[in-house]
């Protein structure tokens, strides 16, 4: 029953986030979060900063940590946006770069918040369907368009594109708004942010929730053209000037300060999703090849959701969709070591007894 409601919430389709169970022990590779602690430097700063300043609002401008972004990106404080989670940025993005009445673009399989944001702010977008071994096929995003959203690497594929191709896109359209959502970046493909100064048209939004482990904050930033970044903040401060806390303000600065860990963390989980991308090929898997710290699997013989069942009877939580091109398919977080054996493991036996 939707009484009461807008016409344009009662036919939205929102998002469905991966599960976050409250009960059992369970092995938790279904929302892509890091299976590693955050830096204790980002932990001392959340500690330092919850004290009797949290009566006061948070500063509006988010000055200290957009400087903290810009030293490490190598840009203007000006060219820094940042907010409540990449999925409130690209929101933000959505409203302050793409009109109505001009078609926006991203791929038929990427980020399934896409399409919830073009049909929650009323926009036509047509989803371009990626090649058969989910490659993105750069000409279909190149000319009249009013935007072009690609997330790189993709999700859930893994899939990443080359800067190259970034340039190809951002100079196939100089009047359009290009977002390249690098949630993933840190895991082993290239980031566009080299390419901002020379590409008034480029957005690139990415996240501390991954790479950083600090997806319980929910801190998001964008960076881009100065020009752009007015954009977002014109969209923002009307309706909400203070989107991060203290604490999210001091840890990601926190973070921010420790870039040994986050090589570190981020080299041990690229090691972990190769050997096991490796070993499951080995088992009989097709794994999409993978720069993100997820891999994405199939097997010829026995279907995703029955591969899905058997793993969650095994207290092993992974992700599925039923949706076309991708409903025999499997995303799967890279977690530890440990956990991956684990899911090894209860995959052969899954094999095995087929």
């Amino acid at each position: 029953m939707k009484e009461f409601w807008s016409k344009r919430a009662r036919d939205l389709v929102p998002y469905t986030p991966g599960e976050q169970p409250r009960q059992r022990n369970w092995i938790k590779l279904n929302t892509n979060e890091n299976p590693y602690p955050p830096s204790q430097k980002a932990l001392a700063a959340i500690r330092a900063a919850a004290g009797e300043t949290l009566r006061l609002y948070p500063d509006p401008e988010c000055t200290s940590l957009r400087e903290a972004l810009a030293a490490t990106f190598d840009l203007k404080p000006a060219q820094v946006f940042v907010g409540n989670g990449s999925d409130e940025v690209l929101a933000l993005c959505f409203q302050a770069f793409f009109d109505p009445e001009r078609t926006i673009l991203f791929p038929d399989v990427t980020y399934s918040f896409y399409p919830v944001f073009a049909d929650l702010y009323g926009l036509s977008y047509r989803e371009v369907p990626l090649d058969e071994r989910f490659g993105l096929p750069l000409e279909s995003f190149v000319g009249d368009n009013g935007g072009v959203v690609i997330a790189n690497p993709n999700a859930p594929t893994g899939r990443a594109v080359s800067l190259c191709d970034i340039r190809t896109l951002l100079e196939g359209n100089p009047e359009s708004v290009v977002i390249v959502d690098e949630a993933y970046v840190d895991f082993g493909a290239q980031s566009a942010v080299p390419l901002i100064d020379s590409y008034p048209n480029l957005v690139v939004v990415q996240t501390m929730s991954k790479s950083r482990a600090l997806a319980g904050l929910r801190v998001g930033f964008a960076l881009g053209n100065e020009n752009l970044i007015a954009a977002l903040n014109s969209v923002k401060n009307s309706f909400n000037s203070y989107t991060l806390d203290r604490l999210a303000l001091a840890g990601a600065e926190g973070a921010l300060r420790d870039g040994d860990y986050l090589r570190a963390i981020t080299m041990k989980i690229s090691s972990t999703r190769d050997w096991a991308a490796d070993r499951l090929k080995r088992m009989g898997f097709e794994v999409s090849d993978s720069a993100a710290n997820f891999l994405f699997i199939s097997h010829p013989d026995i279907p995703a959701k029955v591969l899905l069942d058997g793993l969650r009877e095994r207290g092993i939580l992974v992700r599925w969709w039923d949706k076309p091109r991708i409903s025999n398919y499997l995303r799967i977080t890279v977690g530890t070591d440990q956990e991956m054996e684990a899911l090894c493991q209860a995959l052969t036996q899954m094999i095995e007894g087929a």
